[in-house]
């Protein structure tokens, strides 16, 4: 097979090594590898497939040759050096926030709209990794039975707001429960008026709030189903909650599709072959997905399925999802899985 050279920006990061991860797991037909990360990570030495690498500081220059980019470096990052590495012919696949929305840029989940990768000019989004399991999990339904509303409730890990994160929730909750004093200073949002304690807490506030009183997250959840699913009429409501949970995105999703009989058995049938889920729904035995057993797996896990008792078109499903892995390396990688095998990678 066909060798392709392959950067990795941000590739000190959390995201940027479960992406490296992925693709040995995977065994990503890679020629050539360079690693990119901001000039304060520059020089950091990285294993890959047993050959060491040194970590280049990330500058237009070095796009050169490159044939497929994997950008997860921060939204500046991608508006100031992923339109450069497109222009010297890369294919780059954007897991920050910066292009989702751009009408020239497609947002792609392969197993939801791979189709539209052939009408990328450059640049490929990935979606927000809460966006991600949510559509993977609801698109088969709306393919087979129609789907006109999505209220979805998520309870969001601390990896998703970054290393520092996770550091505080250990922190926070030794001097808890070592009775000793502390100070919280990540979340919800770094650099902001306020900080609130996560451990042992739920903080209804991911990203910052905008005039509507939807945060940033719950605005892109909203927009970014519309856009993937190709249907702006669809209405989508949504509220982010932040847990003390290291890995593992959950969300209670309620949904209203448009055909009246359908029934839960239909939707589990129908999601039990569906690409990229795993169904765990037995109640009788307990069984329903839990981020702390989804950890390191690239499925979407849905259970709880459950028709509302008010509302024949109703029903609830619970839907859990490592957020590093699907919600963003695994993604990407299927992207660039998904460049290969279309024929779109020159």
């Amino acid at each position: 097979m066909k060798g392709y050279h392959v950067a990795v920006v941000g590739a000190t990061g959390a995201v940027g090594q479960q992406m490296l991860h992925t693709l040995e797991e995977r065994n990503f037909p890679i020629e050539k590898l360079t690693l990119l990360s901001s000039e304060r990570s520059a020089g950091k030495k990285i294993t890959f497939k047993g050959q060491e690498y040194t970590v280049e500081k990330a500058e237009p220059a070095k796009f050169d040759g490159v044939q497929i980019a994997l950008f997860s470096a921060g939204g500046s990052v991608s508006k100031e050096l992923a339109p450069e590495a497109a222009k010297r012919g890369a294919i780059v696949v954007d897991n920050t926030s910066a292009f989702r929305m751009d009408p020239n840029v497609p947002l792609v989940v392969p197993e939801v709209n791979e189709s539209d990768l052939k009408s990328h000019n450059g640049i490929i989004a990935n979606p927000n990794c809460s966006t991600i399991q949510m559509v993977v999990a609801l698109e088969p339904i709306r393919q087979s039975f129609g789907l006109s509303k999505i209220i979805v409730s998520t309870y969001q890990a601390v990896s998703g707001a970054g290393a520092a994160a996770i550091e505080e929730l250990e922190s926070q909750s030794q001097a808890l429960l070592n009775k000793e004093d502390f100070t919280p200073g990540i979340l919800p949002v770094k650099g902001d008026k306020k900080h609130y304690q996560i451990a042992f807490n739920a903080i209804p506030q991911i990203d910052k709030f905008e005039d509507n009183g939807f945060t940033f997250e719950e605005l892109k959840m909203i927009n970014e189903t519309k856009k993937i699913m190709h249907a702006p009429s669809l209405q989508v409501a949504a509220t982010c909650v932040r847990l003390p949970v290291v890995t593992g995105h959950s969300e209670s999703v309620y949904i209203e599709i448009e055909d009246e009989n359908v029934t839960v058995q239909d939707i589990k049938a129908l999601l039990e072959n569906a690409p990229g889920v795993v169904l765990q729904d037995k109640p009788e035995e307990q069984l329903y997905p839990m981020p702390a057993s989804c950890v390191g797996l690239n499925d979407v896990f849905v259970g709880r399925i459950r028709q509302d008792l008010d509302n024949k078109k109703g029903f609830h499903l619970w839907v859990v999802s490592d957020n590093l892995l699907k919600g963003a390396a695994w993604n990407s990688v299927q992207i660039a899985e998904s460049l290969v095998s279309l024929g779109l990678v020159k």
